[in-house]
């Protein structure tokens, strides 16, 4: 186990491979409280402690880029929920800038990255697509700012601008980001209720992007495997 996310772990293995087991099982995904019913552990840190950890075996190192024809852009996740009796303290998660790349395959949506930002900048975006998106490939994006430039750095790119506030028009023009940023949004208030802060959300969106790139898997058996194989790498 040295070397591993396993190490000095006072979990036995057995537990940890269930724990692999109900993750990689759960269509939706687990919160920690689940965890720890579906385990029968004491305690709910060490189930958070566990789905941590997981989540940080979901992104294999040297991952290949995103290629071809993708579509790139920002959405705000977060912020307070107002209930009847107004706002209530742990009813909602902070505010944070959240930029989406998805590949396009023809109507459908191919594999996705994403990663917070602190600043829809130039130096910010550009370093997130240099990052998650192969020198050459097309890019789609709107007419902002922070994607200027990206033309001379290896990319074809193609911005549209638009400064027409209308959210339909918005989705027409980058329809696949829309439509993640959308699953995020609800699997972020559905399976854990909002309660993710900035500091972990990085985490939570390895968790997103490892389901939706394997979303079309028909073995949840190769899941188990393949978050092992990064667990251990």
């Amino acid at each position: 186990t040295a070397g591993t996310i396993f190490n000095r772990s006072k979990v036995p293995l057995r537990v940890w491979f269930r724990a692999v087991w109900w993750v990689t099982n759960q269509k939706s995904g687990v919160s920690a409280l689940g965890l720890q019913r579906a385990l029968g552990l004491g305690c709910y840190e060490t189930a958070w402690a566990l789905l941590h950890k997981l989540r940080r075996a979901m992104v294999r190192p040297g991952r290949e880029q995103l290629s071809g024809k993708v579509e790139v852009d920002e959405t705000i996740i977060g912020g307070r929920r107002r209930t009847k009796q107004g706002h209530k303290p742990g009813n909602y998660f902070e505010k944070a800038m959240v930029v989406v790349a998805v590949e396009v395959r023809g109507k459908n949506m191919g594999r996705i990255r994403l990663q917070q930002v602190s600043e829809p900048s130039q130096e910010k975006l550009g370093r997130f697509v240099k990052a998650a998106v192969a020198p050459g490939s097309e890019l789609i994006t709107d007419g902002s700012w922070g994607y200027f430039g990206l033309g001379k750095q290896g990319f074809e790119h193609q911005p549209t601008v638009t400064h027409d506030k209308d959210r339909e028009i918005y989705e027409f023009v980058l329809p696949r980001v829309h439509r993640v940023a959308a699953l995020l949004k609800r699997w972020l208030l559905g399976t854990h209720q909002g309660r993710v802060s900035r500091e972990q959300l990085d985490y939570y969106l390895d968790e997103f992007t490892f389901r939706f790139n394997r979303r079309t898997s028909k073995s949840r058996g190769q899941l188990f495997y393949r978050l092992l194989e990064q667990a251990v790498a």
